[in-house]
C-alpha cells in the first residue's frame, strides 16, 4: 500500500511522534493506522528500556492548587538535559502528570509506585505514557517525586522557585480568612523551599536519628572536655539545635528569624493555626 503524506500527518497528529518515525511505522504495517500506533508504542518502550540507566540530573518541579484552596499537588519529573526540560513536549508531560496527581488519592507509603499505575486521559498508565515520551524525546525521563495534600478544615498552598527546579506544597489548619491564609501559605512554602526541613515536628523525627545525634555529640571533643556531670545537659542543648534545624515548626522563620515557624503562623493567622503537612521537591 502506498503511504501518503496525508497518512503520515494523521499519524503524527494522533501520536505526536516524529514524521520520519510515523512514515517508518506505516511502512512496517502496510498503512494500517492502528497497527502503526502499536508499532510506535513498542518502539517507545524499547527506547525507554535502553535509556533507563542514564543519569537524570535535570528536570522540572510543578505544583497546582484547586480553586477552593482545599487540595493541591506537587510533582518532580527528571530528565537528562535542561534543553529537553524546556521543550513543549516535556512541559506538556509535566502538566499531564500534575493533573493526574491532583485528581487521584495518593497513599502515604509507596507513593511513586502507586502513581505510576494511575491512568492518564488517553487510558494508558502514567508509566506507559512516560515511556512513550521517552521514545519521542530520546532522553531518559523519570518521576522524581509526587505529593498531594487535602484538607476540609484548613487551606493548601504552593510555591515553585523561578527556575522551576524546587518548590513546596503545604497545608495549614486554620480558621483565618482565605486571603490571609493564601498569603501566609505562599510565604510558608517559600520558607520550606529555602530552609529544607526534614519533618514537620519532633514527633516525626525517627528515634534512630535522635540516638545517632546523641552518640555523635557524646563522642565529640567539645563534650568530652567538659565535666562528666555537665555532659548530659550539653548534649540536650545540642539536640535542641538539631530539632530547630530539621523540624519545620521549630525552624527560625526566614522572614523574621527571631521567631519560629510555628509562632509566625499563629501570629499571622491566630491562635490554633498551625502547619499540618508539607511536601518539598527539588531537582
Amino acid at each position: 500500500m502506498a503511504i501518503t503524506s496525508e497518512m503520515v500527518r494523521k499519524l503524527r497528529d494522533m501520536t505526536g511522534a516524529a514524521m520520519m518515525d510515523c512514515k517508518k511505522a506505516l511502512d512496517a504495517t502496510n498503512g494500517d493506522m492502528d497497527a502503526a500506533i502499536d508499532h510506535l508504542r513498542k518502539a517507545g518502550l524499547k527506547t525507554a528500556s535502553k535509556k533507563a540507566g542514564r543519569e537524570t540530573g535535570e528536570g522540572r518541579v510543578a505544583a497546582k492548587v484547586s480553586p477552593d484552596g482545599k487540595l493541591g499537588a506537587i510533582l518532580l519529573v527528571r530528565c537528562e538535559t535542561d534543553f529537553v526540560a524546556n521543550t513543549p513536549d516535556f512541559q506538556k508531560l509535566v502538566e499531564t502528570l500534575l493533573d493526574v496527581a491532583i485528581s487521584n488519592d495518593l497513599p502515604d507509603n509507596e507513593v511513586l509506585e502507586t502513581f505510576q499505575k494511575l491512568k492518564v486521559k488517553g487510558g494508558e498508565t502514567v508509566q506507559e505514557h512516560l515511556q512513550q515520551v521517552i521514545g519521542k524525546l530520546g532522553e531518559n525521563i523519570r518521576l522524581g517525586g509526587v505529593g498531594r495534600l487535602h484538607s476540609k478544615s484548613g487551606m493548601v498552598g504552593s510555591y515553585v522557585h523561578h527556575n522551576n527546579k524546587s518548590g513546596a506544597l503545604s497545608l495549614i489548619e486554620t480558621g483565618a480568612d482565605r486571603a490571609k491564609s493564601e498569603e501566609l501559605l505562599k510565604r510558608l512554602c517559600q520558607h520550606i523551599t529555602a530552609s529544607r526541613p526534614a519533618v514537620l515536628d519532633r514527633a516525626a523525627v525517627p528515634a534512630a536519628d535522635i540516638e545517632r545525634e546523641k552518640a555523635v555529640h557524646a563522642a565529640s571533643e567539645d563534650v568530652l572536655k567538659k565535666p562528666v556531670e555537665h555532659r548530659e545537659k550539653i548534649i540536650l542543648g545540642k539536640l535542641e539545635k538539631f530539632y530547630a534545624d530539621v523540624t519545620l515548626l521549630e525552624q527560625p522563620w526566614i522572614f523574621d528569624d527571631k521567631q519560629t515557624v510555628a509562632k509566625a503562623v499563629q501570629q499571622a493567622l491566630g491562635a490554633g493555626s498551625r502547619p499540618a503537612a508539607f511536601v518539598r521537591l527539588e531537582v
